[in-house]
């Protein structure tokens, strides 16, 4: 019966954030619910900011600050001419975007979240892309990190690196189809600047680098704090664990898969590790791992909207396409290890929890929905 109540009070939180258009009421609610928390769990909540400071310094910090440096070092000596010049037609023209724009997709595919957005920025800013391909160009340059993805993921999370080079390829491919499936209404015209490298001071050069990385570093380490107490708060809800027992009596999804997809949604770090870690059969994991990885989950997302917003492109465009992205990211990967890894197996998963054909139709049937709803929302409006 509680189950029910749950699920009940769930629908209602669906139809209330459905049906109130200004934002600002159900943001109010979020967090006034949050500061309660705070205020009845002070210890629970300075543990998790801790934990999240810790994360943000030892893991994200060393690897993000000095490539954003050294990035931010090759923008401002006229990089873009340069990549434009060695790699623009052949990285940029198959996915009908100018020459300029090869500079954002090296980064991202090296890099990962949330540079690619962050630079794709940069040159609309720049005046080197217009808006519409700058909006595209947000949707390309959207992946992973490759460290994140082969040794995070892959390595400590799977046991299997093998595993992680799959994930990698499935992400370039998804990211590749984006560019493939997405409307080109701009004309593209390729850039090359004539600008000289040795025509700029080093000294200030240098020293807005430094200081544009600082400030992006210390927006993203506010994020991951943040969404790690989130996270933490979500974990220990009454309502999440109903869910999760709501959806095993119901479909018989196991929890561990439920709880993680849900936190993956919210933080895609959390949400693999719990899904990497059950026993659920790994074909089910490597489908729901490959979504996450594609959609990137909402703390990157809001990552990406920061550097956004302030130039008036659409969330709701973006956050639409990630969906997009993380359906073929997510079917990639399960034709990728079908056909490639399966071939010569070389990681045993024992204990898993077998799960039938119709379960496996119920998981696709659950990423492919917000695909739909968003279609459905398209033709009414029409």
């Amino acid at each position: 019966m509680i189950f029910i109540v749950y699920f009940i009070i769930f629908l209602l939180s669906i139809a209330l954030i459905y049906y109130i258009k200004d934002i600002s009421y159900i943001l109010t609610f979020i967090c006034t619910l949050l500061i309660l928390f705070f205020i009845l769990n002070p210890l629970k909540c300075i543990d998790s900011c801790l934990q999240g400071i810790n994360l943000f310094f030892y893991k994200v910090f060393p690897s993000l600050f000095p490539f954003l440096v050294i990035s931010n070092l090759i923008l401002y000596s006229n990089g873009v001419g340069i990549y434009s010049k060695l790699f623009g037609k052949t990285l940029c023209h198959p996915l009908k975007l100018p020459t300029q724009c090869s500079f954002p997709l090296i980064v991202s595919a090296l890099c990962g979240y949330p540079l690619g957005a962050k630079y794709s920025c940069d040159l609309y800013e720049e005046g080197l892309i217009d808006f519409n391909t700058c909006s595209r160009l947000l949707n390309i340059a959207s992946n992973a990190s490759p460290l994140f993805i082969v040794g995070t993921l892959g390595a400590s999370m799977l046991k299997d690196k093998t595993l992680g080079y799959i994930f990698l390829a499935s992400s370039y491919l998804s990211c590749f189809t984006m560019g493939i499936i997405m409307p080109n209404k701009s004309k593209i015209k390729d850039y090359y600047s004539n600008k000289k490298g040795s025509s700029f001071d080093m000294g200030t050069t240098l020293k807005n680098s430094i200081e544009n990385a600082i400030k992006t570093s210390t927006l993203v380490g506010g994020f991951v704090t943040l969404f790690f107490i989130l996270n933490e708060i979500i974990k220990n809800s009454i309502i999440f664990n109903a869910i999760s027992n709501f959806t095993y009596n119901l479909f018989k999804i196991p929890n561990e898969l439920t709880k993680g997809f849900i936190l993956g949604i919210l933080e895609i770090t959390n949400g693999c590790n719990l899904i990497s870690s059950s026993c659920i059969s790994l074909d089910i994991q490597i489908l729901v791992l490959g979504f996450l990885l594609g959609f990137s989950g909402i703390c990157i997302i809001w990552q990406c909207n920061s550097f956004m917003t302030r130039l008036k492109f659409s969330t709701k465009y973006y956050v639409k396409h990630k969906i997009i992205q993380g359906i073929f990211c997510s079917i990639y990967s399960l034709l990728l290890y079908k056909y490639i890894y399966k071939k010569s197996p070389t990681f045993v998963f024992i204990n898993s929890t077998p799960i039938g054909n119709k379960s496996i139709f119920i998981v696709l049937l659950l990423l492919l929905l917000p695909f739909i709803v968003f279609k459905y929302n398209e033709i009414k409006i029409k």
